[in-house]
């Protein structure tokens, strides 16, 4: 390569980079489902660079610190408070601009309709927004929220390439070394939700809730970067973990993992009641911040999509919707 070609390369690349930073693309690298097109997440640049300070490999003293641990609580409690006061509604026109929120999903859809923040964060889909993949049909899984998402058919793949946190099991994650060994051997997808996103979470699967519990814990990021560090923010944070028992793919274990800012891990009546759940139907919903979902399938009980597990062998989180397929039912019992 001659000097002039090494230049033109450099120059190509820089422009790429101020591209990027104008369109606020500086997040983490995702392949967009229904375009198949790979791009970039939106994210403050200022916010981007603090996820890369604080979960530098080096800094995970100060992650695992109580003084840390402590403040996390400080700004969770003191965010989601805020978010219910009258004068937060002038950030919300903003926030749909930046994020490039298609409201037009969303009911209401006017941004006048919403008294605070908090009732733009938790804004319920226009009917129809996300339709269910082949909804008569319960031997398909659906994406359970609008999300990025990685997906292995072991929970040791799991821990190899994503959740790389040393004490990462389900039986930390749920806390319950006898139920957990269910899912030992089991296939794993991991949903990350931004602030921008739908946070209602809905069931992937039809069946009966056998159980639900609620774990306390950290308010952890839950960042790809945090993910991918030693500290095991998923089995720290908050989080509550539902079983549904299905006749197509056995016990699948659901957990929202609360984060960084997040209140609190609601459920719906019906899950609170051990009732029956269609796939599709709403599970809960998240407050303010993001969050994370954990899905566990018993062993090969279900055979992910060929593109989800492309994407997610390469490090790649896909964009997905709640709603979409997510893989089919490998076998009845």
């Amino acid at each position: 390569m001659s000097i002039v070609d090494y230049l033109h390369a450099w120059y190509a690349l820089i422009l790429h980079w101020v591209f990027q930073i104008q369109h606020r693309q500086v997040g983490h690298l995702t392949k967009d489902r229904q375009t198949g097109v790979y791009v970039r997440e939106i994210r403050p640049l200022n916010e981007q660079l603090y996820r890369l300070v604080i979960w530098n490999r080096w800094m995970e003293w100060l992650d695992l610190s109580r003084w840390w641990r402590l403040h996390l609580h400080h700004i969770t409690t003191t965010a989601g408070r805020d978010m219910l006061h009258p004068e937060t509604k002038m950030q919300i026109p903003g926030f749909v601009k930046f994020f490039k929120v298609k409201m037009e999903d969303f009911e209401p859809s006017d941004l006048d309709k919403f008294h605070n923040f908090d009732e733009f964060f938790v804004r319920r889909l226009r009917p129809g927004a996300r339709p269910i993949a082949e909804a008569e049909d319960d031997t398909l899984a659906v994406i359970p929220s609008d999300c990025r998402a990685v997906f292995f058919e072991t929970v040791a793949e799991t821990k190899k390439l994503w959740i790389k946190a040393r004490e990462f099991t389900i039986a930390q994650l749920i806390e319950d070394e006898k139920a957990a060994l269910t899912w030992a051997e089991g296939r794993v997808g991991s949903f990350r939700l931004s602030l921008q996103d739908y946070h209602h979470y809905h069931s992937p699967v039809s069946g009966k809730v056998a159980w639900w519990k609620s774990i306390p814990g950290e308010t952890y990021g839950v960042d790809p970067l945090a993910i991918n560090s030693d500290v095991d923010v998923l089995g720290r944070n908050e989080r509550t973990a539902v079983c549904i028992d299905s006749a197509e793919f056995g016990k699948v274990l659901f957990v929202a993992i609360g984060a960084q800012d997040v209140g609190s891990c609601n459920l719906t009546p019906t899950v609170e009641e051990h009732g029956v759940l269609k796939k599709g139907d709403e599970i809960g919903w998240f407050q303010f911040g993001g969050s994370s979902i954990v899905v566990a399938f018993e062993k090969e009980r279900i055979t992910f999509d060929e593109d989800l597990l492309d994407v997610s062998y390469r490090g790649i989180e896909m964009d997905v919707q709640m709603g979409q397929s997510m893989g089919r039912a490998t076998q009845k019992m």
